[in-house]
């Protein structure tokens, strides 16, 4: 369904956000890695209570929460696939940013979730991860990586990811119910995020 132009109500205990889709179809050149004392860690085996931790860490604040309302049982499904990557960024001896690929479309590579947490966002930390997730991608036989941000996202995701050398290619509205009204994360989350209840 294409929406009308002009405003479209967003019903009150809903968040709407406009979804932009970015791709690169060739490998790209990287940007030169900024210095750091991080390094990179794949969780071969996520334990759930730990993948969640690190998520909510990193992505509460952009509100971040379909992995959070999934069941035990389909998470625990994606994040042990041979064909799913997941990777900690550490710095100072603990997991301070995400990084989980998607292999399981044949000839793509879907960056599902990626993003450091508050006190290293600045720092040169995610564009050090994006070069990772590059890497890693592209030493498979793919033809696209893909990754998604949107408008509850940090201010600068979107020129990153254009700036990393991918393109947008759709953009959606997703409509959803807040998760700061069923506990899913903290009410006071997301500031930048008016709740309507």
């Amino acid at each position: 369904m294409i929406l009308p132009d002009g405003y479209s109500d967003v019903p009150a205990g809903k968040i709407a956000a406009v979804v932009t889709h970015l791709e690169m179809t060739e490998r790209p050149a990287l940007r030169p890695d900024p210095p750091g004392a991080w390094t990179l860690r794949r969780a071969e085996i996520p334990g759930l209570d730990w993948y969640r931790d690190l998520h909510r860490r990193v992505g509460e604040e952009w509100l971040w929460f379909s992995r959070l309302r999934m069941p035990a049982s389909e998470l625990t499904a994606i994040l042990h696939s041979p064909l799913v990557e997941v990777y900690a960024l550490e710095h100072a001896g603990r997991g301070e940013g995400l990084l989980e690929l998607d292999f399981r479309e044949a000839g793509q590579c879907e960056i599902v979730y990626f993003g450091v947490t508050a006190k290293l966002i600045g720092s040169g930390a995610g564009r050090w991860l994006m070069n990772r997730a590059l890497e890693f991608s592209w030493s498979r036989p793919i033809t696209r990586v893909w990754v998604h941000t949107c408008t509850f996202d940090h201010p600068s995701a979107l020129g990153f990811y254009q700036r990393a050398g991918f393109r947008p290619f759709r953009r959606q509205v997703e409509i959803a119910d807040d998760p700061r009204l069923d506990g899913s994360a903290p009410r006071d989350a997301a500031r930048h995020v008016p709740i309507i209840d």
